[in-house]
């Protein structure tokens, strides 16, 4: 079983900046992509952000490229998302996920990962 834990979402005016956390723990944090999600109320849960299991790939969806990025830390067992120039459409509920296979590439597809956080909020004011 794997836990993640998200943190460091907030209330911020546009063109503020956030850098969000998870904390894994319960399974070798190594060798698994990770990624990051969002859900907007009333809208389905999109993509944001994913790396690999070694960090050495990224990728970030159009909506977000340029102003997010993704890290890891492998020894630390956490996935960042550093948030620039926000905007308030990219208030929502940010969401960690781990891959369901080990070694795996990057990857948009949200049936692709198997664990998931809780969430955590980030609201942008205009």
């Amino acid at each position: 079983q794997v836990q993640l834990v998200e943190s460091g979402g907030g209330l911020v005016q546009a063109g503020d900046s956030l850098r969000l956390s998870c904390a894994a723990s319960g399974r070798t944090f190594n060798g698994y992509a990770m990624g990051w999600f969002r859900q907007a109320p009333g809208k389905e849960r999109e993509f944001v952000a994913s790396i690999s299991w070694s960090g050495a790939g990224t990728y970030h969806a159009d909506s977000v490229k340029g102003r997010f990025i993704i890290s890891r830390d492998n020894a630390k067992n956490k996935v960042y998302l550093q948030m620039n120039s926000l905007k308030p459409e990219d208030t929502a509920i940010y969401y960690c996920a781990t891959h369901g296979r080990p070694w795996s590439d990057i990857s948009t597809h949200t049936d692709d990962y198997a664990y998931w956080g809780q969430g955590t909020q980030v609201t942008v004011s205009s």
